[in-house]
């Protein structure tokens, strides 16, 4: 399989493991997903890209955006790149998003899909995007202007998937 088959499949299983309840809850809320995302992925092949990040949010409710493949943005999936660093359709591991809670409640996986660019874009700089409304920033608002470290870790086809 793949390497991002593997992810995929690692993150779909975890996330359903949200839906059973289970003796250990305590345990896994001690356990970061990232934690398990780099025990099934080696990033150690996945060479390590210090980038700055920036956020990017749409504007009235209602109104989504599409990224540059015609797709649908995705709160806190969609990630602007320079492809000439960051190829676009690259599943990228983020590793300062893992545990910050998604709009649907989740905890974040680390995952973002290099769908979309910028005019402003340039080098190793990627814009997260946020969601709707610039309220939508608050939640990643750390994050802003500072390096972060990602690994390519595979490739999609088709849109990014939806949380």
């Amino acid at each position: 399989m793949r390497r991002h088959g593997r992810l995929a499949a690692l993150a779909a299983l975890f996330s359903l493991s949200f839906l059973v309840p289970s003796a250990h809850a305590a345990d896994a809320a001690k356990d970061p997903i990232g934690e398990i995302i780099q025990q099934a992925v080696d990033l150690s092949t996945a060479a390590a890209l210090k980038i700055t990040a920036t956020l990017y949010h749409s504007g009235a409710p209602g109104i989504r955006g599409k990224d540059s493949l015609g797709c649908e943005v995705s709160p806190m999936r969609t990630l602007a790149v320079d492809p000439r660093v960051i190829p676009k359709r690259s599943i990228v591991f983020i590793e300062e998003t893992v545990g910050m809670i998604m709009p649907n409640g989740q905890p974040h996986d680390g995952l973002w899909y290099a769908s979309d660019v910028g005019g402003a874009i340039k080098g190793k700089k990627v814009d997260l995007f946020t969601g709707v409304g610039k309220t939508s920033m608050n939640p990643l608002m750390s994050l802003n202007l500072t390096k972060l470290t990602a690994h390519t870790v595979g490739t999609f086809t088709g849109c990014p998937p939806k949380d």
